[in-house]
């Protein structure tokens, strides 16, 4: 038996990078999965992956910036596999042009927000009462360690969005931890993935980044995954409201030690 063995679970950003990671390794727990995301060639292959694990899978092209994609994405969690138990609020953007104050325009401000925090809201607007009807359940929230650290290279509408997911995501802990519902932010290191590496687009922003890490290496997306499946799992079943830093000590120490 898998460690989500018949629990449905709800993936946004699934198309790549840790979207894509959680929904092979849910998967391969015994999930049903949902991928959602907006890039549908890289989201389909997502799925041919996962067809490898399971037939127990199906897409859903999903703007989670738009209240009708994010209700239309819990409605095929719902007829296609009858409930839903887990959802992963991971969509995210980190626009390159998202900089400092005086650096950042207001488009740039409010299309990060769209996604990375009104996204994260609508995803349990839909998807908590599904939770609910079903059971129980869990809600992973994507925040990041810049929302309490701060960034070395500045994206402050990024990491103001992220910061917001975890206040929300506490509150959202509160209140429905009587309903058997448990809501946890994971707050990811400098990953190698393709949203930070076209972010560091220099070899001089990198070194800014992994000299601060102790570990001295970017994470992976597969460690991510790893780390939403605990949160997913009945193995964390008294961890709410938690920001679960998974950082490679980044937040720990912050300047590395000579």
């Amino acid at each position: 038996m898998g460690r989500l063995q018949d629990k449905v679970a709800l993936i946004t950003g699934a198309s790549g990078g840790i979207g894509r990671a959680t929904a092979l390794l849910f998967a391969k727990e015994g999930a049903k999965i949902v991928a959602a995301d907006v890039e549908d060639e890289a989201g389909l292959e997502t799925i041919d992956l996962v067809k490898q694990i399971t037939e127990d899978v199906v897409y859903v092209n999903a703007d989670v910036s738009q209240a009708d994609d994010c209700q239309q994405m819990v409605e095929v969690a719902e007829q296609s596999f009858g409930g839903l138990h887990v959802l992963f609020n991971n969509a995210g953007i980190m626009h390159p042009d998202d900089g400092n104050a005086m650096q950042t325009s207001e488009e740039v401000w409010d299309r990060t927000m769209d996604i990375n925090l009104k996204g994260v809201y609508l995803g349990c607007k839909f998807g908590i009462p599904a939770i609910r009807k079903s059971g129980g359940g869990t809600v992973i929230n994507t925040a990041s360690f810049v929302a309490i650290m701060g960034a070395a290279t500045p994206q402050l509408a990024y990491t103001a969005s992220k910061g917001g997911v975890l206040a929300m995501t506490r509150e959202l802990a509160i209140i429905h931890a009587r309903e058997n519902i448990r809501c946890n932010s994971l707050c990811p290191g400098p990953l190698h993935t393709k949203l930070l590496m076209d972010f560091l687009d220099t070899e001089e922003k990198k070194q800014r980044r992994l000299v601060h890490i102790p570990m001295g290496r970017f994470g992976l997306a597969e460690e991510m995954a790893k780390a939403a499946l605990f949160l997913a799992s009945d193995e964390s079943s008294y961890v709410n409201g938690a920001d679960f830093v998974v950082d490679g000590g980044i937040t720990s120490a912050y300047v590395t030690p000579e």
